[in-house]
């Protein structure tokens, strides 16, 4: 059977695959429509299992808020390249995901992924990620989401697609709020005061203080009171009260924030691709690889 233009542009409109596969895909159909989508995305699923072990590091934060600003939701979903993370497809999936965290408000990931991309989807979120995977030809996925419910109010700060952050604060105004956010987004605070900080942290401090001074040929008791020093100056650095705001670095966020009569009780920072190992490649080599090849 022929093979026309308009059964290959009606193909790549049901599938999303590329001019050529399409093609390919009726021909060894026979010009069987469904028989063609079927053999896609069989094709497709398997290209998005083979791409299951590539580092998923870029992609994007997403932030859904309440209308009442007493319920957040915070995912990052991620993509192998900027390019795609920057695409129309990815950001109508992201939204899709948040969308439905903050209408299921699923317990983990997990039950995420098993739920309906949206209330009409024939397919859950996993299905869903592994279809675009097979479209997009990158690996697809949703990493991580927090819920958060707040004992004040909700605030939060976007810094391009990248870092998302969102904090609860009782009492102060949006103004307030915004300004945490973004300091938090600027400073990386690990906690929101010191008593948060975990006593292994502060272990681990205090033993590499120690051994440091070790060879200074100090005094028992003014090694210890300088390690005590050290550690209350690190615990400024990595809580968000005793940091130096970065608007005004004249006052901390704790001054800021009692200014306003307020209490920050909690924030979430997600930056895309923390924590995940990200494979270093040389592009040019990459370019003259393929070009060998040719």
């Amino acid at each position: 059977m022929a093979i026309t233009a308009e059964m290959v542009k009606e193909l790549r409109e049901r599938t999303g695959a590329g001019m050529m596969e399409c093609k390919k895909a009726l021909t060894e159909a026979n010009g069987d429509m469904q028989a063609a989508v079927d053999g896609l995305r069989k094709s497709g699923m398997a290209k998005a299992e083979k791409r299951a072990a590539k580092a998923a590091a870029q992609g994007l934060v997403l932030i859904k808020t309440s209308a009442d600003a007493k319920t957040a939701v915070i995912v990052e979903i991620n993509s192998e390249t900027d390019f795609v993370a920057n695409g129309d497809k990815f950001k109508e999936f992201a939204a899709a995901v948040a969308n439905r965290i903050m209408t299921s408000k699923p317990a983990n990931r997990d039950v995420l992924l098993s739920l309906p991309l949206t209330d009409t989807s024939p397919v859950n979120i996993a299905d869903a990620s592994k279809a675009l995977t097979a479209q997009i030809g990158e690996k697809i996925d949703v990493r991580r989401f927090e819920i958060l419910r707040a004992k004040g109010t909700l605030g939060s700060y976007m810094h391009g697609t990248r870092i998302g952050v969102v904090v609860d604060i009782e009492n102060g105004d949006d103004e307030l709020r915004k300004d945490v956010a973004m300091h938090v987004a600027a400073s990386r605070p690990l906690c929101v005061n010191e008593s948060q900080v975990a006593p292994e942290v502060i272990a681990r401090e205090k033993e590499i203080y120690l051994a440091q001074a070790a060879d200074s040929a100090k005094p028992a008791d003014i090694i210890e009171k300088m390690t005590l020093g050290r550690i209350k100056k690190f615990l400024k650095e990595v809580t968000l009260l005793g940091q130096p705001f970065i608007k005004n670095p004249d006052q901390t966020v704790e001054q800021l924030v009692n200014q306003a009569k307020a209490k920050v009780h909690h924030f979430v920072r997600f930056e895309v691709g923390e924590g995940i190992e990200k494979k270093t490649e040389d592009f040019a080599a990459e370019v003259m690889a393929q070009v060998k090849k040719s």
